[in-house]
């Protein structure tokens, strides 16, 4: 194996690309126009462009993919997680081509993922199981009937993927029919596969999983579990290892059914079996994930393996080594996966540039496809990087990890940070008490980290850089001091809007130690020290920080950044004289993220309730719907069914109900 044709984007392209280097393997990688500067295509030795955006027109090619590693003269294709990474199709194509394909045989990848099918084999291999029926295309399914016989609630599942696309929670039999076509719709735009299956839907419970590899020499290994219980969408939030509720005779079972898993159907490489599970020790199969996961670093943190290395020796023919053989639990390990998500709308996915992106810290690893500058797209998953924790114990990793989510910078793109961070420090969470339940039940999560007095303090330093940036630029009277008046009547003065209400900052500065500030017109006691050109030293109210603030444009005209240990903060100025029409039409519903118009539901000149659905979009690989936030009356309607719209395009404008 000389090189790898990398079939995937983003932080596990990156992943992958690492860990083939420290084996002396060269590296390719395809990559979607939407992806052309991104980091995973720099890192890689070469790279095929697959023209397009969408990833129904570039990952989910098969064959233009094939195509690309002959091009390229790999002998080797990786498929990382998601796209084709469990298309059995796409597998032997491969090795029709005289490709090595770096995962299972294409014959466990098609048995596991017909979910009927592998959930009756585990059956037959002594694994617990929950009952299921797979939605079939063919018309007079009955399937209220199977409904019945499987129970409420229920979920609607892909079949041919994961990480939450095509997924819905059924409470009742009036909502199936709806959830199991917008689940075929999400799985197919996302997976090329839009089959779907529907079980018992067990909550609360805990989301526990067992990483197994095993090779051609008929050795499995089970390499400890995994819990994943802390999930919003279906899509997993929190990840650590090990669980903190598993004893030993737990795991021992645990383990002993996943590798009955394994060989049941003849598995090679490296995959994961995921297990629904009570507080008591009970546990029921899920599904068989015949790729990597997501969340393989937690793994790999507690006992020292590269799971891709290893992917790597198995596809090669070579057996596994003993520490694979005979793992042993190095402490705990806690991932998080950061997201480019608004907060405010509901964690709605949301695309633009990073103006800064800083994470880490002691202990801290993280795996991302995004730096300073980088472009998030609508078009593939919301996800920016996984940042993991390892310590001696599972307290101090999630105190590590909620310390370096606390101090990262991360500018131009709002995220999940302060989600993160608020379940880390939760006292549920440090107890242990994870059920999947946890984001509806624990209170206080959805509180933002930054207080409002921090947002003051920052605003203070932020006008503080502007007033330096706008003395540094003069042309006339440079030497003067800044903000000096020969007879000074009122102060200077800046209004900068971020969270909440805009902050006014007024200032003198002709004593550069200690100047005249007001905030919000109230005096605020300050003491400025020297510093670094992008630190502000400032003392506030008797306690000293420093401020890092980065100006965007000339003089902040474009932003202001700025990040301290209490917080950050995202600054605009505030124009006191806004151009005409700047808030847009009155009435007007715009959209929330980039994306393309799925079905629109209403027509012009109807009359609907507050919270009616309006139209689906669908972003970031997942549907969402837009309703009315009133009652009222649609005007008009801008868009069509197919419509690619950017964030902040209106989309309906709606008039107030006739009296």
């Amino acid at each position: 194996m000389q090189k790898i044709l990398i079939a995937n984007r983003g932080e596990i392209a990156r992943r992958v690309i690492r860990a083939a280097r420290g084996l002396g393997i060269r590296t390719a990688v395809v990559h979607s126009d939407a992806d052309a500067d991104a980091l995973f295509v720099r890192e890689a030795d070469e790279s095929v462009r697959l023209e397009g955006t969408a990833a129904a027109d570039t990952y989910l090619m098969a064959n233009l993919i094939i195509e690309a590693a002959q091009q390229v003269g790999a002998d080797a294709v990786h498929p990382g997680y998601g796209f084709l990474s469990e298309n059995a199709d796409f597998a032997e194509a491969c090795v029709a081509a005289g490709l090595t394909f770096i995962g299972p045989p294409p014959a466990a990848i098609r048995s596991m993922g017909d979910k009927v099918t592998s959930k009756e084999i585990m059956a037959a291999s002594g694994v617990p199981t929950l009952q299921g029926v797979t939605v079939t295309d063919g018309e007079g399914q009955d399937l209220r009937a199977a409904l019945a016989d499987i129970g409420l609630p229920a979920i609607v599942k892909a079949s041919a993927g994961g990480g939450g696309r095509g997924m819905r929670v059924v409470n009742t039999a009036d909502e199936l029919l709806g959830a199991v076509e917008s689940a075929q719709r999400e799985a197919k735009a996302a997976f090329g596969d839009g089959t779907v299956f529907i079980e018992r839907y067990l909550a609360p419970s805990r989301h526990i999983e067992v990483q197994i590899v095993a090779d051609d020499h008929g050795q499995v290994a089970a390499l400890f579990e995994r819990e994943c219980s802390i999930q919003r969408r279906h899509q997993k939030v929190v990840e650590e290892a090990p669980s903190p509720v598993v004893d030993e005779a737990w795991r021992a079972r645990l383990m002993d059914a996943a590798v009955k898993a394994a060989r049941a159907v003849d598995y090679r490489g490296a995959g994961t079996v995921e297990f629904i599970a009570g507080n008591d020790g009970t546990f029921a199969f899920l599904e068989m994930n015949t790729r990597l996961q997501v969340e393989h670093p937690v793994t790999e943190c507690i006992t020292g393996l590269d799971l891709v290395a290893l992917q790597i020796a198995v596809a090669r023919g070579e057996a596994l080594p003993a520490e694979a053989l005979n793992p042993t639990i190095d402490g705990h390990a806690i991932e998080v996966r950061l997201c480019a998500e608004d907060p405010a709308a509901g964690y709605l996915p949301v695309s633009g540039t990073f103006e800064v992106f800083e994470v880490g810290g002691e202990g801290i690893r993280v795996d991302t496809g995004v730096e300073s500058g980088s472009v998030v797209s609508p078009y593939y998953d919301s996800m920016v990087a996984k940042v993991i924790a390892h310590g001696p114990t599972r307290r101090i990793a999630a105190d590590r990890l909620a310390d370096a989510l606390t101090r990262a910078r991360l500018h131009g793109l709002t995220t999940n940070r302060d989600l993160l961070v608020r379940i880390l420090r939760s006292p549920e969470y440090l107890a242990g008490d994870t059920t999947t339940d946890f984001l509806q039940r624990v209170s206080g999560l959805t509180e933002p980290l930054t207080s409002e007095l921090t947002h003051r303090h920052n605003a203070v330093a932020a006008a503080l850089a502007i007033a330096a940036a706008r003395a540094a630029d003069r042309d006339v009277q440079a030497g003067l001091p800044i903000g000096w008046r020969n007879n000074r009547a009122t102060l200077e003065s800046v209004e900068l809007k971020g969270e909440g209400d805009p902050i006014k900052v007024a200032y003198h500065l002709q004593n550069p130690t200690t100047p005249t500030v007001e905030v919000n017109d109230e005096p605020v006691s300050i003491e400025l020290h020297p510093t670094g050109s992008d630190e502000i030293d400032l003392t506030i109210g008797g306690v000293r920080r420093c401020y890092r603030v980065q100006l965007l444009g000339k003089a902040g005209g474009d932003g202001v950044l700025v990040d301290s240990v209490n917080g950050s903060s995202s600054f605009v100025l505030v124009d006191p004289l806004p151009a005409p029409g700047a808030n847009g039409p009155a009435g007007g519903l715009i959209a929330p993220m980039p994306g393309a118009i799925v079905r629109v539901l209403v027509a012009e000149g109807d009359t609907v309730a507050a919270g009616t659905p309006l139209l689906v979009m669908e972003a970031m690989k997942m549907e969402h719907t837009i309703t009315s936030p009133a009652d009222g009356v649609v005007r008009s309607i801008n868009v069509a069914q197919g419509t690619q719209v950017e964030r902040g395009a209106v989309l309906v404008e709606m008039a107030e109900e006739a009296s």
